[in-house]
């Protein structure tokens, strides 16, 4: 109950108090500290309960002894903290403190009971209402019974003039269904018509969520890479000055050790037990790969900024370059591959490119679309060898992406993957909405579609597949480096 943890709170920070004063040391006035406020939330608690019980003139006799016994507590660490610790232990042990204790005891023994009397009190009235509500309930039930019984004769005339209704019913939806037929044959040709329209209204509609999906994806990155960067900056700063303290500090100790002082038995103790000489070793190298890893972070979080572009409303110059770099370091995960999976080489073969006028966050989306389907080709031509020769390929998985200046209006932008290659018949629907060769729930059909009208429709420019089965495939972009307006 409430009242027994009170009891045990008060008997803690008695305890705590006491065991202060007889041995001196600090973790008894904490561990008062820590239980202090339990004690203080449990007296709300029981306030709450019943504040009545804490209105009258015992109530505040109680609080006032508690609150002299906390005056004396206080007192006692006050001492200890001077030294004083025999004056502490007579404080607490005095008549008054003994006095003031058992007032609260009795107290608090007191309130329990009056505690009880309120709850019990409440639980009868309770009992009470519960009668009073299940008598009229039942004479309620009493009094609908007749209600009921003139109900369900009202029910059986309903049924039987329904039954009449239900004739005429059928006669007439027969003469209806033979006008709806005839209606019918009319609109199927214009349904065929808003069939068509509903298919291309459904194809946008994908093609804009999907669209929207990338923008949010966007949005997400950028914040995160922007919530990372701040508190990276501020370790980054901070490091070379903890590298130059705990230089400063190890210069200090070795020149220390140099004037060959007799050490007292504590400090030789200490020396050996924090392993000195390995601490001295060891620092200089937990900073330098604090550093590196700081470093790899920062480098991270500009990729994943870059891949973020959130600037499509306007065609702005970028590097083709950074989009490419960034987009692999979001795929870098499934490349180094899984199980018993092959990790996938990337082969860079970047021209000296100027910087191209474009929308970046939609062009890092086509690099995105191609080098997912370029990845998932690789692993499940991989997958395809391993369940039919039952092992893996013996060539090395490999992507090459290969840019260049075309002339002095466009680039060219190559991707291409040492994979099984693509039909004929399949590459002809490569990229039409809708058209996958992917399992149902794994790939939308969309993106080599949604690719397209980025290339074509934003850029001005091309995109066209090369490929042959067991000679991989080739994705060719080309782009004008400048937008006509």
């Amino acid at each position: 109950m409430l009242s027994d943890e009170i009891t045990y709170l008060d008997e803690v920070l008695t305890m705590s108090a006491r065991m202060n004063a007889a041995t001196g040391k600090f973790i008894w006035e904490e561990r008062y500290r820590q239980f202090e406020p339990k004690l203080d939330l449990a007296i709300k608690q029981s306030i709450k309960l019943a504040p009545k019980v804490y209105e009258n003139e015992d109530a505040k006799k109680v609080d006032a002894a508690n609150q002299r016994l906390v005056e004396m507590e206080y007192q006692s660490f006050e001492l200890v903290k001077k030294n004083q610790k025999d004056i502490a232990q007579i404080l607490l042990s005095n008549r008054e403190y003994e006095s003031q204790k058992q007032t609260y005891a009795d107290g608090v023994a007191k309130r329990k009971r009056n505690i009880s009397l309120q709850l019990q009190q409440k639980v009868d009235d309770s009992y009470k209402k519960m009668f009073w509500a299940i008598l009229e309930s039942i004479i309620s039930l009493a009094m609908l019974i007749p209600a009921w019984l003139l109900v369900l004769h009202l029910l059986q005339q309903y049924l039987k003039a329904k039954k009449i209704a239900q004739a005429a019913l059928e006669e007439t939806n027969y003469r209806l269904e033979m006008q709806v037929a005839e209606r019918t044959a009319k609109l199927k040709h214009k349904n065929n018509q808003l069939q068509q329209t509903l298919q291309e209204l459904q194809q946008a509609q994908v093609q804009l969520i999907q669209t929207e999906k990338m923008s949010s994806l966007g949005q997400l990155v950028a914040g995160v890479a922007h919530e990372i960067n701040n508190p990276v900056n501020f370790i980054y700063g901070n490091l070379m000055h903890v590298r130059e303290y705990s230089q400063d500090l190890l210069s200090l100790i070795n020149l220390y050790q140099q004037q060959k002082f007799n050490y007292s038995p504590q400090l030789s103790s200490l020396i050996d037990e924090i392993d000195l000489e390995f601490i001295i070793d060891d620092l200089p190298k937990v900073l330098s790969s604090m550093a590196v890893g700081t470093d790899r972070i920062r480098e991270i979080v500009l990729t994943l900024r870059n891949f973020s572009r959130l600037d499509e409303a306007e065609m702005k110059p970028v590097d083709i370059h950074e989009g490419i770099d960034s987009t692999l370091l979001i795929l870098q995960y499934r490349l180094k591959g899984k199980h018993k999976q092959q990790e996938i080489a990337i082969i860079k073969d970047y021209g000296d490119l100027p910087l191209i006028e474009c929308y970046a966050g939609g062009l890092n989306q086509v690099f995105m679309n191609i080098l997912s389907n370029a990845i998932d080709a690789l692993y499940e031509w991989e997958e395809e060898s391993l369940n039919l020769k039952g092992e893996t390929k013996k060539h090395l998985s490999s992507i090459m992406i290969h840019t260049q200046v075309k002339n002095e209006e466009c680039v060219i932008i190559s991707i291409k993957d040492n994979g099984p290659g693509i039909p004929d018949k399949v590459k002809t629907k490569l990229f039409d909405p809708f058209f996958t060769t992917k399992p149902i729930g794994k790939g939308t059909g969309l993106g080599l579609s949604i690719s397209y009208q980025i290339i074509v429709d934003k850029h001005k420019g091309t995109i066209k597949c090369i490929s042959a089965p067991g000679k991989g495939t080739e994705f060719l972009i080309e782009i004008p480096i400048k937008q006509t307006r």
